[in-house]
């Protein structure tokens, strides 16, 4: 897409608003990066351009790998006698054979997600609705050959991280969730591995709570009662849990993979993304990549450095599927301004 309004500066995550934008310098790596052959594959194609997001955690981001067009997903609603004291396992009868979640269910406020530039379930197509509609097709596609025996092992976890805090990780890790729940065949597990600063809760309005590190630190804690319901179908979120000191070696002890295990094997259709903390900024990334068959690295636009982004990708060589997400982009060479052709006005 093209005549956009450029978005606004960048906030390290976990600081105010107010504060004093980042410098940055503009040379940025993504308009150098499409001949690249040293990063065993990652593709970097010319960026489109993205929307200006309202004022929030994150900002919007752009495919970096083309793909086929897709369909739109279908939508379906929960049972109308629901209530927020249900049990989820009485809730979702249809769930896929394996392990189901056993925590409270919650409401998600749309407003909410508008103020803060999100894709808003049951609403409108919009430009960025169509990006992450790109941006999920091939992630699913890796995950289905996976579950057929022809992809890399656990294709169905998803890593969601950036080099350095503000570069977008959680906005892209939310807007993925909430596209791949609309999914007919999907169910969704947003994870807010991010333990130093966890933020999906808050994006999302939901409550605080135990989580996936409880889990880890106590084996009679069982993980599926940390997950929280929504009323987006196909969406489940687990919290990041309380932090323990030892983060980085719980995740890389054969707990973690018991844990995970739990929640993916023998499950039809389930996607587990976490949004986990920014690679040179905290270690917990670079052992989670270990338990994922999918990485996927936010890159802001005219901000994140080519050497940042080498040694991201290098710190995440534990999963063999890395790929680039250009985010904050607002040129595209191309011209695609995706949305338009369904009425979609900027």
């Amino acid at each position: 897409m093209t005549d956009h309004t450029p978005p606004p500066p960048a906030v390290p995550e976990g600081s105010a608003s107010g504060d004093a934008p980042r410098k940055v310098k503009r040379a940025s790596l993504i308009e150098r990066a499409g001949g690249a052959d040293a990063w065993r594959g990652i593709v970097a194609p010319p960026p489109l351009a993205v929307p200006a997001a309202a004022p929030g955690p994150e900002t919007p981001a752009m495919p970096t790998l083309p793909e086929a067009p897709t369909t739109p997903p279908a939508l379906f609603a929960l049972p109308a006698a629901a209530t927020e004291s249900t049990p989820l396992a009485a809730r979702f009868d249809s769930l896929p054979a394996g392990q189901k979640f056993r925590g409270t269910f919650h409401a998600i406020d749309r407003q909410h997600l508008r103020n803060q530039g999100l894709i808003e379930p049951e609403g409108p197509v919009t430009a960025l609705l169509e990006e992450f509609r790109i941006i999920k097709r091939q992630l699913l596609q890796t995950a289905a050959l996976t579950r057929a025996g022809a992809g890399p092992v656990h294709g169905e976890r998803i890593l969601v991280s950036s080099a350095l805090p503000g570069e977008g990780k959680t906005f892209c890790s939310v807007n993925l969730a909430l596209s791949m729940a609309a999914e007919k065949d999907t169910e969704v597990l947003l994870v807010d591995a991010d333990f130093a600063k966890p933020s999906v809760l808050s994006t999302l309005g939901l409550p605080g709570g135990p989580g996936l590190l409880d889990a880890l630190v106590d084996p009679r804690v069982a993980v599926e009662d940390c997950i929280l319901g929504t009323d987006i179908a196909g969406l489940f979120v687990l919290p990041a849990g309380n932090a323990s000191g030892s983060d980085t070696e719980l995740l890389a002890s054969a707990r973690t993979a018991q844990v995970l295990d739990r929640l993916t094997s023998s499950t039809r259709g389930r996607i587990v993304i976490f949004d986990s903390s920014p690679v040179l900024a905290a270690s917990p990334a670079s052992a989670l990549a270990l338990h994922v068959g999918q990485t996927v690295v936010v890159v802001r636009a005219g901000v994140t450095s080519e050497a940042a982004l080498r040694d991201a990708v290098g710190l995440l060589s534990g999963c063999d599927d890395i790929r680039l997400l250009l985010n904050a982009a607002n040129f595209s060479p191309s011209g695609r301004r995706f949305g338009t052709y369904y009425g979609y006005k900027e």
